[in-house]
């Protein structure tokens, strides 16, 4: 059995180790883009310089070599002609497969903003050949400008902090990290990194993208007219499923990306697919689980993807730690939202309905994620517990059985 994988992120690695779980003895062959293997969600460590390549790197020491995987490093796959089993890489090479994991990941988006694909010192934030040229560039200039303050943009500005140089922020929502906090929780980071200079633009976007005489940016026209000066634009408002590979192949894609089922099925046979190029579960958490599942199953194992979040995020910048779980803020008034604060700046919050708890975020104290997240995940009625929901603990709803088992009982 011939088992080829499309990329060495987490959802191509971990594929790699489900397998293994399945088939000791079959081929595994690894392409990727990637001449590293290494973990996105910390490239702005390496940025600032507090690792190096190595640190990056989230595979134990002999990873390929133990599982016997061949890897061609530093090539991308062009086209796919799933009748005939093929992949034609840039070269015009072919490679045959028995079985397929597509987990080719994504690439920063570049919206059509006037001036933005054309200017030169306009980067994404994505992978390690971005974060060197990026490196090189804010050597350079004094004025930098993120676009995006999502996860990914607050992991560049963190990146870029070291540089000493002036840095703006814009983000079209209203706060910082709106995916992932409440404007309260939101405020705290904001004022962390406004105490670092960093200057702030919200609920405005880039509407034109300004050049010098040799085609360098030098500075962005916000929609509100004001204009900042920039000698370097960090793009990190959003990515797309890298699948263009894909067209005429007959796998099935949509508006997001590559169709996959609970199982990491594709609509082809032998063909699975886990991680970012789904478009739909952008969190390294997610991609571990989506890679392992669909190897397993793609070497005949029977794993399906329901006991995860897909959106839990935990993050820590400026020495902050928050975590969100599902939805953080009460989409109408039939929604409850409790909250805790203390005078040491720890925030929770739960919104919840009929009983159930449908998001939390947390700020400051993590202790107590771990009993929100099962009660969420179990969607435990917590209106039978009587006790404040911040109270709650496991033992309210994990009961040990007489051979010191837990079990769960509402």
């Amino acid at each position: 059995m011939r088992y080829v994988v499309i990329g060495a992120s987490a959802a191509g690695i971990n594929g790699i180790r489900g397998i293994r779980e399945f088939d000791k003895e079959g081929e595994i062959l690894l392409i990727s883009e990637d001449k590293a293997i290494y973990s996105r969600c910390i490239l702005h460590h390496y940025m600032e310089g507090s690792r190096d390549l190595k640190r990056l790197s989230f595979i134990e020491e002999g990873f390929l070599e133990e599982n016997r995987v061949k890897w061609m490093a530093g090539r991308s796959v062009v086209a796919l002609d799933s009748g005939k089993k093929l992949l034609t890489l840039e070269n015009k090479e072919t490679v045959s497969y028995d079985r397929l994991l597509i987990a080719s990941g994504a690439h920063s988006f570049f919206p059509p903003i006037p001036g933005l694909k054309e200017a030169k010192g306009v980067m994404g934030f994505r992978n390690l050949e971005d974060m060197e040229k990026m490196m090189e560039c804010a050597k350079k200039t004094e004025h930098i400008v993120v676009m995006g303050a999502g996860l990914v943009g607050i992991d560049c500005v963190s990146g870029l902090l070291g540089y000493g140089k002036k840095i703006a922020l814009v983000e079209m929502q209203e706060h910082m990290l709106a995916m992932q906090l409440d404007k309260k929780a939101a405020s705290v980071y904001e004022s962390a990194f406004r105490k670092r200079g960093v200057e702030q633009y919200y609920s405005v976007g880039i509407q034109e993208v300004k050049t010098d005489e040799n085609g360098h940016i030098c500075s962005v026209v916000l929609t509100d007219g004001k204009e900042l000066p920039c000698g370097l634009l960090a793009v990190t408002a959003g990515v797309s499923a890298n699948i263009g590979f894909l067209k005429d192949s007959g796998v099935k894609t949509d508006g997001r990306g590559l169709v996959i089922d609970e199982k990491g099925q594709t609509n082809v046979p032998d063909v699975f697919g886990a991680g970012d190029v789904t478009g739909r579960n952008p969190i390294w958490p997610a991609a571990v689980k989506e890679g392992l599942v669909a190897g397993a199953n793609l070497a005949s194992g029977q794993r399906t993807m329901t006991d995860f979040f897909a959106s839990k995020a935990t993050m820590n910048f400026q020495g902050i730690a928050a975590m969100s779980l599902g939805i953080h803020t009460a989409p109408d008034n039939t929604y409850e939202e409790i909250i805790q604060e203390d005078e040491k700046g720890n925030y929770k919050k739960v919104i919840c309905r009929d009983g159930k708890i449908y998001g939390a975020g947390i700020l400051g104290d993590l202790s107590y994620t771990g009993v929100l997240t099962q009660l969420i995940r179990r969607k435990i009625d917590i209106s039978r517990v009587r006790k404040p929901v911040f109270c709650i603990d496991y033992s309210d709803f994990f009961h040990e059985k007489e051979n010191l088992e837990f079990m769960y009982k509402e």
